[in-house]
């Protein structure tokens, strides 16, 4: 049985003590939940480690929203997995849609990050997902499956299950259109059964896909339930304590 994943991602939303007073909120009202679901914050760099004293101690997992492949070197204003790591961060976001169309990243950058997200012990969430034309042109399984056989091309099989893939129709990030359940369960199900294929049913039965898209607290239990979707990946609704709470409460 896959446990639900469900992580926000902040963005370039609020300083530190602002970043602080949400994260407080959040462990807040998730101090008396069993641990049905693993929750993630993922604040900006400069609030991962004051999140971090924040969630300490909880179940709440602390996540980075990027980072380069290599372990340094000359790449003005990247960090690296090893300096995400001293942050307190297990995971990472890689291959946003926002980073695929503002910083040109390749389909190569996120494969690579991935590989190095692995080798450091953190667990990428490589988010996979269609422009509104590519849907209209019935090219969404040859771009999402695309996306992900790249990313997970140089991963040994035996790693497979310690990814998340996130499918993020680009059309309804931050847009308020949404995927129906069964748009987003056709996806998931397709990318499911890539993993069959590429690494057989019982690796695929482990790996955890989550849903983005302008995920709802009224949407949201709909979504989840489907067979193939273990959470969400939570933008909009992340910046609000409550509605974040009540996302990770349908996941379970």
């Amino acid at each position: 049985m896959r446990k639900p994943i469900v992580a926000g991602n902040w963005k370039m939303h609020f300083a530190a003590e602002e970043a602080v007073a949400l994260a407080d909120q959040i462990r807040l009202e998730l101090v008396d939940e069993p641990g049905q679901c693993d929750v993630v914050l993922c604040p900006t760099f400069t609030s991962l480690n004051s999140v971090k004293n924040v969630v300490d101690g909880t179940k709440i997992g602390l996540g980075a929203q990027n980072m380069h492949w290599e372990g340094s070197g000359a790449y003005t204003g990247d960090v690296s997995a090893e300096m995400i790591l001293t942050s307190g961060c297990r995971y990472v976001i890689l291959g946003h849609s926002e980073r695929r169309q503002y910083a040109f990243e390749s389909d190569a950058d996120v494969k690579r990050k991935a590989v190095a997200a692995l080798n450091s012990g953190l667990i990428p969430i490589i988010c996979v997902g269609e422009r509104l034309e590519q849907r209209e042109a019935d090219q969404v399984e040859e771009i999402v499956i695309g996306q992900v056989a790249a990313a997970v091309e140089n991963i040994d099989k035996a790693e497979l299950n310690r990814i998340v893939i996130a499918y993020e129709p680009v059309w309804a990030i931050g847009t308020g259109r949404t995927a129906t359940a069964s748009q987003a369960e056709e996806v998931h199900a397709l990318i499911r059964g890539f993993f069959v294929n590429h690494a057989g049913i019982d690796v695929a039965e482990q790996i955890r896909l989550q849903y983005g898209g302008s995920v709802k607290p009224d949407n949201a239990e709909e979504l989840f339930s489907q067979k193939n979707i273990d959470g969400g990946l939570i933008g909009g609704a992340a910046l609000q304590a409550d509605s974040f709470v009540d996302i990770v409460k349908a996941a379970k």
